[in-house]
């Protein structure tokens, strides 16, 4: 069913300032707007005060009302609705015929400063009517006074003005457009970047802190139970170089120009699972896999082990990896919970590579994350 609110909009390709936006008056319209007033203003007030014209009064208020329309033409390009915007042109239209009435036919000239503002303040379709029907209007007021062909060069000159301030005004129209969606894709590009950051430092901060808590855990269980110094050393080395590690992934994460590689996911992973005392099923080479997808595949492999060690009670972990996808599988039996963001961003990751995850409970017990591209 066509409703009336669809059928306006079909004439409409209105183009409005985010609602947030402030509105700030274009200055130099104070000096613009008066400017190009004084054509209209002065020889008509010249001709009321030599008394060159009759009903001066009418002529000054006509004049006054429909210059205080011309210049508030900044005011109709702001945040007004279509229906205020139309309403106000033709009132400012029907000033103007009015002031033509009273000063004579050959004054017809003075609508340009109706076209201009019905053609800078209206969707196209809208504009193109308006303007049609006072064109039309202004040619049968000619013929009606027999003075058609004596006037047809002002009313040329009407209409070929009127004509460029409509592509004018389609042209100022296509600015506003290219300056809203310029700033729309500037703050895109930021929310982008503050998820970039957010992903990526989940996934870095939460796999490393993860695999320093075990190790540091694994250095002091060394040191309560046999007092092995060396071995518990080894281990406290171990977690200086991961803190190392984390903090130069970090200050590469900011500037984003960390690289994840697959192998070295699978080398971390490793030691992780072996510092935890999980046991790790890891294939030794990832040449099988798209070269593409591998640094995707990396942030599925620490985010999947990261979860594993923090949350499964698992007692194994195996990893297969084939050319478009890799399955990270565990034995443990913690129960799944809801999406959290490290899984999250990984779908993220992913979808922008084209691929899926898929993650949930085995049939058989344990955990498996599985992502394909």
């Amino acid at each position: 069913m066509v409703t009336a609110t669809s059928r306006w909009a079909r004439w409409s390709d209105d183009i409005r300032l985010p609602p947030g936006g402030p509105f700030r008056f274009p200055l130099r319209w104070l000096v613009i707007g008066p400017v190009t007033l004084l054509p209209l203003v002065v020889p008509t007030l010249h001709g009321v005060f030599t008394a060159d014209l009759p009903r001066g009064t009418t002529v000054v208020a006509l004049l006054t009302v429909y210059s205080a329309g011309y210049l508030a033409l900044p005011l109709m390009l702001a945040r007004r609705g279509l229906g205020v915007r139309l309403g106000f042109g033709l009132a400012h239209l029907a000033v103007g015929f009015a002031l033509v009435a009273v000063l004579g036919i050959n004054t017809m000239h003075l609508l340009l400063y109706a076209t201009v503002l019905i053609a800078m303040s209206l969707p196209t379709p809208l504009a193109l009517t308006v303007l049609g029907v006072a064109v039309l209007a202004l040619t049968g007021w000619l013929a009606a006074l027999d003075l058609l062909v004596t006037e047809v060069g002002d009313l040329v000159t009407v209409v070929s003005v009127s004509t460029a301030m409509f592509f004018l005004g389609r042209l100022s129209r296509t600015v506003r457009q290219l300056r809203l969606a310029r700033d729309e894709i500037a703050a895109l590009a930021v929310s982008a970047e503050r998820e970039r950051l957010a992903r990526d430092l989940h996934d870095l901060l939460g796999h490393s802190l993860t695999t320093i808590a075990v190790q540091a855990g694994l250095a002091r269980r060394v040191l309560e139970t046999s007092h092995d110094e060396a071995r518990a050393i080894e281990e406290i080395r171990t977690v200086e170089s991961l803190a190392r590690g984390a903090l130069a992934d970090v200050r590469a994460t900011v500037t984003d120009y960390r690289e994840v590689s697959l192998a070295a996911e699978l080398a971390g992973a490793r030691e992780a699972l072996r510092a935890a005392d999980i046991r790790a099923d890891l294939p030794h080479a990832v040449d099988d896999v798209d070269a593409e997808l591998r640094p995707v595949f990396g942030h599925v492999v620490r985010e999947a082990v990261t979860n594993v060690i923090r949350h499964a009670g698992a007692s194994v972990v195996r990893i297969r990896l084939g050319e478009r996808f890799v399955e990270i599988t565990d034995d443990g039996t913690a129960e799944p919970g809801a999406e959290g963001n490290g899984l999250r961003g990984l779908s993220e990751r992913l979808a922008q590579a084209g691929g899926r995850l898929r993650a949930g409970p085995r049939p058989g017990g344990g955990f498996s994350v599985r992502a394909e591209a």
